[in-house]
């Protein structure tokens, strides 16, 4: 596992996209094939440390915050999935990737739709190969928002920004945990280090854009799965009140002929939750 956030930190390096400074990590075996890792919401890459050092044995690894997160700038405004899926195309060409794999995760699995769907209809992503989705809103109509996204996407969304405290931040998180893999106040301090960076909790409303752009593009991003259902899957914590078994179960009807791996007694992070088991699996879908 990656040692500390301050070492995390020391380790990012930054590109520059349409005049804000994005920060990324590369790592893993520079010699293999490279796999994006596609963070979620109100995370960041940080997301990725308890299974960076085994994905690493058998890939080169790539990771970026994106707008709005982590260590990367947060403007007050002008967020979207298009945008944030721009920017990992624009951090592919800035390294000078080939083909690559990718594995995603609760808002990154917005991004990774969106993704597959410009590689079906021919306007980017073309030397993207299989992903691998974690726990979240790839089915609109099995999302089921927590509190604190229902009250971020209303007219006073506002209020998130100036309530959103430590405290208030580790009680809503720990509730889509699993119970038995609660995260411990160290935990949840390091999530907080990364979020509170640069006011980033100021801005969490702004953020929650990608709840109206899942709605709005539903029928464009099913069809993409849909369509690459031979090369993706889907690792799903059951636990996860916000897109636990009943998203997995949708996710057998929609998309038969694609792998699927659920993990029974975590929640909404399985990377953080069941990071040996994620990071087997995922190793071995990828490895095909």
């Amino acid at each position: 596992m990656v040692a500390n956030t301050q070492s995390w930190r020391e380790s990012a390096k930054y590109f520059d996209f349409r005049g804000h400074q994005i920060a990324y990590w590369t790592g893993g075996d520079e010699t293999a094939l490279p796999v994006l890792l596609v963070h979620g919401f109100p995370t960041c890459s940080w997301d990725w440390a308890a299974v960076w050092e085994v994905l690493g044995e058998k890939h080169r690894l790539i990771a970026c915050d994106m707008l709005g997160f982590g260590l990367s700038d947060k403007p007050r405004a002008g967020y979207s999935i298009h945008l944030q899926t721009d920017i990992q195309e624009a951090l592919l060409s800035h390294i000078g990737v080939g083909d690559y794999d990718a594995l995603v995760h609760d808002y990154g699995v917005s991004v990774g739709q969106e993704m597959l769907a410009r590689q079906l209809d021919g306007s980017g992503a073309s030397a993207l190969g299989q992903m691998v989705f974690l726990n979240g809103g790839i089915f609109p109509d099995q999302h089921r928002p927590r509190p604190i996204q229902k009250l971020g996407v209303s007219p006073f969304g506002f209020i998130v920004g100036l309530l959103m405290s430590r405290k208030a931040f580790g009680k809503s998180f720990s509730e889509v945990f699993g119970p038995d893999t609660q995260p411990s106040e160290t935990d949840l301090d390091k999530f907080w280090e990364f979020i509170s960076h640069k006011g980033g909790n100021r801005i969490t409303h702004k953020l929650l854009h990608y709840i109206a752009d899942r709605r709005r593009h539903k029928e464009r991003w099913e069809s993409a799965i849909i369509a690459a259902q031979d090369r993706i899957g889907l690792i799903n914590g059951a636990l996860d009140p916000v897109s636990g078994r009943h998203a997995y179960d949708k996710w057998r009807e929609v998309v038969p002929n694609a792998r699927h791996h659920l993990i029974e007694t975590v929640g909404h992070y399985p990377q953080v939750e069941a990071p040996e088991e994620v990071a087997t699996k995922a190793l071995e879908w990828l490895s095909d």
